[in-house]
Order: C-alpha cells, then sequence, then structure tokens
C-alpha cells in the first residue's frame, strides 16, 4: 500500500498493515523529523525491518538532502536477509513510480489534444473531457489497488537483487544499496579462498593486493597477483555500480562478471550508495569504523537492529586482554620486525629515512590515518587529539628505537603477571593511573610516547611491507592496551585494569591475565550521537526500556514499547517452578548440584518433548552447566527416553559443528522425527538463529541466565554503574538476565500466523521483580493462571494450547488485526493546509 503519514507519502509493500506497524513507523518519522535520536522495542515477528526500511527510503526520497540509511545487522544472514527485504520495497515503490509516469503521461496527452481539438464544439470538447478525466481516475485507481510484489525465488534465483538498469534504477530513483563484510566473504579469487580461516584469507589477499607487492610484481613475473584486483586498478574512473540492490552473493557475481574485486570495489562505492547494510563493529569498533565510516555524512541515518546487547558490543570494542602466550607472540613478533629493519637497513635504507622524515610531520601529514584501502590494515583504536595532530615523539620515531620501546612494555607486563601468578599474588584490581605510574616508574617511559604507541606500529608494519599482519595482533593487542592505559589515565576512570593469576575457564589450569576493561559503554557510541542527526537504536526485547539511556548516556527524543496485536492467543509463556513430585526447580547455585532438581529437569525436557511435535529447543545458562547436566542425564537413563521421541542436538563452542548441528535439527523437523536443540544463552544460537514454525514450537530456558558474578570484571563495572549512574547492582543483573531470556524465548515466533510456547523454567520467574523486566509484549500473554506451575499442570496446558493452535488459521480474524488502506487514511486526516497572509 501507498499512504500519507503526517505528510510524508510512505511506500510499503503489503496490502495490509498492522496497528504497531503503523505506530512503529510514525515514532521513526517524529525521530527523523525532531533530528534526534530513538529507543524502539517491537515485538518479535511484527515486521520490522520492511517498516523501517520502507519508512526511511521513503524519508529519503522525499527529502533529497538526507543521507545515507546505514543499517547495522549482526550476522551475515541477517545482512542479506535485510537486502532481500529492501529489494521488495525498491521494487514496489519503483512499480508505483512508474504507474505515476504512465498516468502524468496520459494526462499530459489528453492536455495536448484538448489543446489541439479547442475550435470544437463545447459538448465534444466536455464529453472529451469527461472520458479523459475518468481515464485517469481509473488509472489512478489502478495505482491505489496495485498488489503486493513480494520477491518470490524463481530457479534458485532472487528477485529484486542485483543491478536494476530500468525504471529509472532500484526504487525508480537510481538507488545504491550495498552490503559490506570481511574478504572471507566477499572474496572471489579461488586460491585464497582455500585458506581454512579469516587470517589466512586476509593474509593471502594482502600478499597480491598491498602496494609494494604490485611494484615488484612488474619486475619480478614470479610475484603473484589478484586479477580481480588488478581489473578494479585498471578500470580506473569507470569502477562505479549502476543502480540496484546487492548482497553478498550479487556482489561477487557481478564482481566476478566484470573481473573486479567485490571487497574493494564496494570499499570505494560507499561513497556513492543510499543504503548501505554492514556488521556492528564497522560503526562501533574505533578500528574498523575509522576505515569505513570516515566518509559517512552527517545526515546519515544510523539503524541498529537487534540492539538488545548494544552497551555489551561497546565495551567489548574497547577492552583489551594480555596473557602469557600472548607476551611470548609479542617478543617473538618484535624479533622478527628488528631482523627486518636490519634488512631494510641494509637494502633499503632509503625507506625507512622516508618514514623517520614524515613521523617528524606528524601523523596526519604521513597519511596514517588516511591510508588507501587496499593497504588499510591498522587503524588506530581511539585518539585524543594531540595524537593526531602532533608530530610522533622524537625517541619512537626511529624503527629500532620504537622496537627498544615496545620491548619494555612487553617485559614489564610479563612482570606484572609473574607477580600476580606467584605464591604471594592474586586478583589486583588498579586504575589506568595507578597502573601508568608504576609502568613509568618501572620502566623510565615517558607517558606521551604510550598514547602514539598502536600507530607508531601501523607505520613501522606498513613501512617494512609485512604481508601476514594476522602474525602480529599479540603484539598490536600490546600495543593498542598501552595507547588507552596512556589515553585514559586522566580524569574519572572509565577503565579498570584487572589482574588475575587464574584467567582460564578450564579448572585448574593456571592462566594469569591482564584485562583492560572498558567499564564505560558509552565511549564507543558516543561518537556516533555526536556527528550523526538521528541513531536509531531497535530490538523486540529492549525492557525495561528506560536503562538504555543511562547505560548510553545519551537523550532519546522518542523511547516507545509497541504492544502485539493478534487474533489468537498465539504465544503461550509458562512458568514452571516445580516438578512432577512438587520439589522446586532452579539453577540457582546451592540448588543446580541437587539431584532432585536434575532429575525434575529431566523429567520435564522428556514430558515435554513427548507431548510436543517437531522442534523444540532448550537453552542454559552456561555451557559448563549444560554439559554437566547432560552428563548427569545421561547417568539416569533420561537421555535415553528423550530419544524415543526426538532426536537430541547440542550447540558446541565450535562454529561448524554448531552449524552442521543445526543442519541436521532442520532436517530431523522437515522429515517429521522431530528433534531438540540444547543450546546456552548468549551463544551464537540464541542471537542469530530464528526457529519459527515447526523448527520451533516451544522454546525452554531453563534457569535465569544471569553474569559470573563472581568476575572481577563485572564487579568493577557494577561498581562504576552505581557510583556514576545510580543502577543498583541487583537492578542491572536482573536487567541484563532476563532480556538474555526474552532474546532466548523471542526466538520461537516469526509471524502472526506462527504459535510456540515460551517455558520459563526456574522458581525465580514467578517473583514479580523478574517477570516484570519481560517485554511487554510477551507480558500480555501472561496471566496468573500461567504462574507457579508444576511439570503435570504445565504439560496440561501445553496440549490444550497446541490443540487449538492446530485449527486452521481464520483468515477473517486475520484481517480484523490488519489495517486496509482506506482504514490508515482515516487514522491520518489530511491536514489544513493554512495560507500565507
Amino acid at each position: 500500500m501507498r499512504f500519507n503519514l503526517e505528510g510524508l507519502e510512505v511506500f510499503f509493500p503489503y496490502d495490509r498493515i498492522y496497528l504497531e506497524q503503523y505506530q512503529y513507523m510514525r515514532s521513526i518519522k517524529q525521530t527523523l523529523d525532531a533530528g534526534g535520536h530513538c529507543l524502539l522495542e517491537m515485538p518479535t515477528g511484527t515486521g520490522k525491518t520492511v517498516c523501517l526500511l520502507s519508512l526511511i527510503t521513503s524519508y529519503q526520497l522525499a527529502h533529497p538532502n538526507c543521507g545515507k540509511l546505514v543499517y547495522c545487522t549482526r550476522t551475515v544472514p541477517e545482512m542479506n536477509s535485510v537486502m532481500e527485504e529492501l529489494g521488495t520495497v525498491f521494487s514496489y515503490r519503483s512499480e508505483q513510480l512508474r504507474l505515476d509516469r504512465e498516468v502524468a503521461a496520459a494526462a499530459d496527452a489528453s492536455n495536448t489534444q484538448q489543446a489541439e481539438d479547442v475550435t470544437m464544439m463545447d459538448v465534444e470538447e466536455s464529453a472529451t473531457s469527461s472520458t479523459t478525466n475518468n481515464d485517469t481516475e481509473q488509472q489512478q485507481q489502478q495505482v491505489r489497488k496495485r498488489k503486493r510484489i513480494y520477491g518470490p525465488k524463481k530457479n534458485g534465483q532472487k528477485e529484486n537483487m542485483g543491478p536494476i538498469p530500468y525504471d529509472g534504477g532500484a526504487g525508480g530513483s537510481g538507488a545504491l544499496a550495498l552490503c559490506l563484510s570481511s574478504r572471507r566473504n566477499m572474496c572471489i579469487h579461488e586460491r585464497v579462498l582455500r585458506e581454512s580461516d579469516r587470517e589466512g584469507i586476509d593474509a593471502a589477499c594482502r600478499s597480491m593486493t598491498a602496494p609494494w607487492a604490485l611494484e615488484r610484481a612488474k619486475t619480478d613475473q614470479t610475484v603473484e597477483t589478484c586479477q580481480y584486483f588488478d581489473g578494479f586498478q585498471a578500470a580506473g574512473e569507470a569502477t562505479s555500480m549502476p543502480s540496484g540492490v546487492y548482497d553478498l552473493e550479487e556482489l561477487k557475481k557481478w564482481g566476478k562478471g566484470k573481473n573486479w574485486c567485490p571487497y574493494y570495489l564496494t570499499r570505494q562505492a560507499i561513497n556513492h550508495a543510499t543504503v548501505l547494510v554492514f556488521n556492528y563493529q564497522y560503526m562501533l569498533d574505533p578500528k574498523v569504523a575509522k576505515m569505513v565510516s570516515k566518509e559517512l555524512e552527517s545526515e546519515s541515518i544510523i539503524v541498529f537492529d537487534e540492539a538488545h546487547n548494544i552497551d555489551s558490543v561497546c565495551i567489548e570494542a574497547l577492552s583489551v586482554t594480555v596473557n602469557d602466550r600472548n607476551l611470548d607472540q609479542a617478543t617473538r613478533s618484535l624479533g622478527r620486525l628488528s631482523s627486518e629493519v636490519s634488512r631494510m637497513k641494509a637494502s633499503d635504507s632509503e625507506r625507512l629515512q622516508r618514514e623517520y622524515q614524515n613521523l617528524v610531520n606528524g601523523l596526519v601529514d604521513q597519511g596514517l590515518l588516511e591510508a588507501s584501502a587496499n593497504e588499510a590494515g591498522f587503524a588506530s583504536n581511539v585518539l585524543n587529539p594531540d595524537v593526531i595532530n602532533e608530530a610522533v615523539p622524537g625517541n619512537i620515531r626511529r624503527a629500532e628505537h620504537f622496537i627498544s620501546f615496545m620491548k619494555k612494555i612487553v617485559e614489564h607486563l610479563k612482570t606484572r603477571l609473574l607477580t600476580v601468578a606467584g605464591p604471594r599474588g592474586g586478583v589486583i584490581s588498579e586504575t589506568p593511573l595507578a597502573f601508568l605510574h608504576r609502568m613509568i616508574t618501572t620502566t623510565s617511559l615517558e607517558a606521551k610516547p604510550l598514547k602514539f604507541a598502536y600507530s607508531r606500529l601501523s607505520s613501522l608494519l606498513r613501512t617494512l611491507q609485512v604481508p601476514n599482519l594476522d602474525d602480529y595482533n599479540a603484539l598490536t593487542d600490546v600495543a593498542d592496551f598501552a595507547s588507552l592505559v596512556a589515553t585514559y589515565s586522566e580524569g574519572l576512570p572509565k577503565f579498570a585494569i584487572i589482574m588475575e593469576p587464574n584467567g582460564s575457564s578450564i579448572p585448574g589450569a593456571s592462566d594469569p591475565v591482564i584485562q583492560l576493561a572498558c567499564l564505560d559503554a558509552s565511549l564507543a557510541i558516543a561518537p556516533l550521537f555526536k556527528r550523526f542527526g538521528s541513531v536509531i537504536i531497535t530490538s523486540g526485547t529492549l525492557s525495561p526500556i528506560d536503562l538504555y539511556p543511562k547505560l548510553l548516556q545519551f537523550e532519546p527524543r522518542v523511547s516507545e514499547s509497541f504492544n502485539m496485536s493478534t487474533f489468537r492467543p498465539c504465544i503461550r509463556p509458562l512458568v514452571i517452578t516445580r516438578g512432577s513430585d512438587q520439589l522446586p526447580v532452579s539453577t540457582k547455585f546451592d540448588d543446580r548440584g541437587d539431584m532432585g532438581v536434575v532429575r525434575n529437569y529431566g523429567s520435564m525436557l522428556v514430558e515435554l518433548c513427548s507431548s510436543i511435535p517437531d522442534g523444540v529447543v532448550a537453552f542454559f545458562t552456561s555451557y559448563s552447566y549444560m554439559e554437566s547436566i547432560i552428563s548427569e542425564w545421561d547417568g539416569m537413563g533420561i537421555l535415553r527416553q528423550l530419544t524415543k521421541s526426538k532426536l537430541v542436538f547440542i550447540e558446541t563452542k565450535d562454529v561448524v559443528e554448531t552449524t552442521l548441528a543445526l543442519d541436521n535439527f532442520r532436517r530431523a523437523c522437515d522429515s517429521g522425527r522431530g528433534a531438540v536443540f540444547l543450546s546456552v544463552a548468549r551463544g551464537k544460537v540464541s542471537e542469530g538463529i530464528n526457529f519459527d514454525r515447526h523448527y520451533g514450537r516451544a522454546v525452554i530456558m531453563f534457569g535465569v541466565p544471569f553474569q559470573y558474578t563472581l568476575s572481577h570484571i563485572l564487579r568493577a563495572r557494577l561498581e562504576y554503574l552505581q557510583t556514576n549512574y545510580q543502577i543498583r547492582e541487583q537492578d542491572f543483573l536482573n536487567f541484563d538476565a532476563l532480556r538474555q531470556a526474552s532474546q532466548c524465548v523471542g526466538r520461537v515466533i516469526r509471524s502472526k500466523i506462527d504459535y510456540g510456547l515460551m517455558i520459563f523454567a526456574d522458581s525465580r520467574y514467578n517473583r514479580h521483580d523478574k517477570r516484570t523486566k519481560l517485554p511487554g509484549w510477551i507480558q500480555n500473554f501472561l496471566g496468573d493462571g500461567q504462574l507457579n506451575l508444576s511439570t503435570d499442570t504445565a504439560i496440561a496446558q501445553v496440549k490444550h494450547f497446541l490443540r487449538v493452535m492446530a485449527q486452521p488459521v481464520d483468515q477473517n480474524k486475520l484481517k480484523e488485526v490488519l489495517l486496509s488502506l482506506e482504514e490508515v487514511e482515516a487514522m491520518n486526516p489530511p491536514t489544513q493546509m493554512i495560507e500565507a497572509p
């Protein structure tokens, strides 16, 4: 449909719209009009993505001065899903604008004919005019009643994707939509793709595309270069991309057809794109953001979808962990650098001299902050203005002096680790200022050069023409650590340095670590709030929504949670507090090892899987707890009983194993055998995988997924939040645990005609302070009769719910919750135009 929303013409590619979708788009428009930021919680399965894309792209069309839409996702499948939905939106808009042009052309032709026949009789002229007007009205009616366009797949091909040269280009306005990912996801060179991991692919790519490799290839025929990168460079200014919607597959297909590298082509085409889709890190991680998003105009609209964990992403972007292995690797890397410097002194001393002179001139003049796309390997993490604008300190300009400087830092960190792991050691927590003071006192280093450590290392690696930068990851971590400590040592401590004698998750293993932990999530995202006019943070699980402005330190213009309009109770939350023997069940530390609790959880899973058809997903609070309880179930014979009704698949820490398990889980559900997938809250499956339709008829959350409360980093952050933002410790822990639980159970519902069970198996969910932190759209379905259940009473409710939901969908009732075009227009009456005096 095509409707007016407070003066904005919105192109929405479906015949009808849900009430919450209309309200959601209205809130986004109000945010854009006000030029501010917003927090929006939209229930899962209600078409959040298509609303975002329809409203913002329509806003871009109506406001040509509006900047890019930058849509940030978490995973590659989500990225491709967004691009496919965007292709649908643009295809619908293009068709509508084409029909508009046809109507306008018909009207122009009619007016021309009338002008030529002006001498005709008044009666004939009146009849012609009446007929023409009727034809025009009929054509306009056809435009308004146009059926939705929803890109079905034909012969395995995606419609509405790739270059679109007709009807004015993508969206009827020549739009260009791109997604950007790592080399591993975008490379088309066969030899590079044979590498087994991301680091290998990056190194192989750099060895064939770095400027020095291309120079060497001119004189040495044995040096291999990339034919696609060579073709991309040879094309020069001709490497423009036609209007269209390009997901990763389309980018690779189009690049291969042109003999151009899709990775570097996309990097270059960013400035010309209307819509960009990429990972959170490209906006939040300063090391990546400075290379990718530095050219984005301030009018750009930034969207963070599924942003319930955005504060954690911000903190991880500015945190560094160093252990013994890292320091040993850093020492070896410094040895290799020293050898490379000696070799270059003998063979090409002028290059080192040029680098020295550039460092005298400063980082900006040297071009460290503006490195070309094909040689950019590092970018500084967080830079103060003095680091950007001043010359590099003299005592680290010479390569050999800088290597000696870094050796002192590495040795100091090794000494601190030995102290922590020693007989008199223990956990030590320090502020950056205290840690820096001790480092300066012990090593006689100065504070100012430490701020430049990361950038100076980047310059040296580029000068030495190092192809495999990943070999130096440990050394870059040390340099990053030093730069962050020196940069944030003054003022209110927003970082904590935690030194632990055992940072390993393996019991009994000795692995001393030094962790530079960011405590303030706003540090990473504050530059975005300051730079861009509108940042939209949205998810299905943002409750309680009033905590995010405190955590991220911003004032949203609009902050709203929406309810789910339904024609039937399609989700059924159940809180099971007792087993069949009436003993309480909980994963509290004191109770989780109790054999009665373990047995009740096992019996509960067996009975649920016997009653629920197709797919069931069960989440546990941690990997260690899942492994221990599965081991106990095996000994009790529970797993044997479970396999009688369903096949069992388990998530592991290995991505490949988990992917294979998911594929086989879906096959088991498709075949009718049924399956149960045992997974972990905060794991990969809980964040990016949807279990819609028969793949997830029920999600069981065993326990409340609290963070490990004895973690020293967590304790430091909780103290920081209490002191600076007055967020109580228990409030934050409850908020964090319940948003993770909500995210897990939210995997079960992906549309209005879908249905599923949300089972909270822990007595603590019955408490008011826990369940009220669930999203409002879940609480609306959680009545008193679904609280404090035993396994037996829950099974009875499960059977009744599934029996009701198995009935055919009542299409008339479904239409009752869908708004027609007329109903939407009635909600938005035309505004009266006030004439100027």
